[in-house]
């Protein structure tokens, strides 16, 4: 079996023009040689191109990648992350099945748990990941999926991957793991026990800033339901994009290392400043899992959260102070990039939802790109000292 990157490089459509680079499809539907030919396809008798909310060639390389990258046997791309959390939930539970879910999770994965699936008659229990040995209590005659995010985003709390499999094992659970914020390169939950795997690729699988996708991965029975219910509802992916995320793979990993390196070193040069309350990272020895970080973890990933002294007030003058470092929404960017959780990202959750997964008013979530670590430093340290 080949290594990570040469399988993100090397694998490829390959077609009779016999082309160096894979091209982009951009076509709404596929020819068949004859009606029967497509009374076959329609007929899942014989594997093919058909139409391309089902399938695509652009589409088929990059689920291939990250299949291989995760060590699962299928997936579906879909138009953003979002679309593969919701697709990864509403293919597989019913009216009436429940979900227990780590608290810590992203803000609309939490309004799809609190707001959305509940019109369904899908229900939901939070645990707490300090907690998560008393489990067991929560677990409900109806339960039927583990939802975990490890790293959580935004506070960076890390979920034991080798409890979680045993634990869904035991109370025979879909274990479905958020895998976006770690990338197949840093960690591969599959080889831990889970059944989905999920991903914004919109973040570090694109790299760049430019498109959105979602991918969800996994056990092939359990792909198949998901793919009955993409090829119905429809949220598939443009051509255009899952060319661009199939392209981006391939530097996937040299970009990794470099995220995972920046991070590192502006986390524990900010883990003495006085005026920060808190730095968080996976790989610093203060992280509160860190053991548990370096056991299921190639590096520590590209996001680091601050809590600047000052809460509210002060974390908005640090942000307005910044020179290079964008302020948007977006993480997993080349360009190094900050974001209030509190006021953006997980603005909808109330003040104490907020409370119990540690997101304080002067936290902010730094995504680390991929500039020299010296400029993001001076940026960085330039505005905790002007926002005094």
């Amino acid at each position: 079996m080949s290594h990570f990157e040469t399988d993100a490089i090397r694998i490829q459509h390959r077609s009779d023009v016999k082309e160096h680079s894979s091209p982009i499809f951009l076509t709404s539907s596929f020819t068949f040689e004859s009606a029967e030919e497509a009374r076959a396809m329609f007929a899942d008798e014989i594997q093919g191109n058909i139409y391309s909310r089902y399938s695509n060639p652009n589409s088929s390389d990059l689920i291939e990648k990250v299949c291989r990258a995760e060590g699962t046997e299928d997936g579906i791309a879909t138009a953003s992350g979002m679309a593969a959390m919701f697709g990864s939930i509403a293919s597989i539970l019913q009216q009436g099945d429940h979900i227990l879910a780590s608290r810590s999770l992203f803000g609309s994965t939490h309004q799809l748990l609190t707001r959305v699936f509940p019109k369904w008659g899908i229900t939901s229990t939070y645990g707490d990941i300090a907690d998560c040995q008393n489990w067991d209590r929560l677990v409900q005659p109806n339960t039927k999926m583990l939802f975990l995010e490890t790293p959580s985003n935004p506070g960076l709390e890390i979920i034991d991957l080798e409890w979680a499999g045993k634990f869904a094992a035991a109370h025979n659970l879909i274990l479905v793991v958020d895998n976006c914020f770690a990338t197949p390169y840093l960690q591969q939950p599959a080889k831990w026990g889970a059944h989905i795997v999920t991903h914004s690729a919109t973040k570090y699988i694109d790299g760049q800033g430019r498109v959105l996708g979602g991918l969800i991965l996994g056990k092939k029975e359990l792909i198949k339901e998901v793919q009955f219910f993409t090829r119905h509802t429809g949220p598939s992916i443009s051509p255009f994009n899952a060319w661009i995320l199939s392209k981006s793979m391939e530097t996937l990993a040299v970009r990794m290392d470099r995220h995972c390196e920046n991070a590192l070193k502006v986390a524990t040069y900010f883990e003495g400043n006085s005026e920060i309350e808190t730095v968080r990272y996976p790989f610093l020895k203060s992280h509160p899992q860190h053991d548990l970080a370096l056991k299921q973890m190639k590096a520590g990933g590209g996001i680091i959260t601050l809590t600047l002294k000052g809460g509210l007030a002060r974390a908005q003058r640090f942000i307005d102070q910044l020179q290079m470092i964008s302020i948007t929404p977006n993480l997993g960017d080349s360009r190094s990039i900050i974001t209030h959780p509190a006021s953006t990202t997980h603005s909808k959750l109330s003040p104490e939802e907020r409370a119990q997964v540690g997101i304080k008013d002067g936290l902010v979530r730094l995504s680390v790109g991929l500039e020299h670590y010296e400029d993001i430093l001076k940026d960085v340290e330039n505005a905790i000292e002007k926002s005094k």
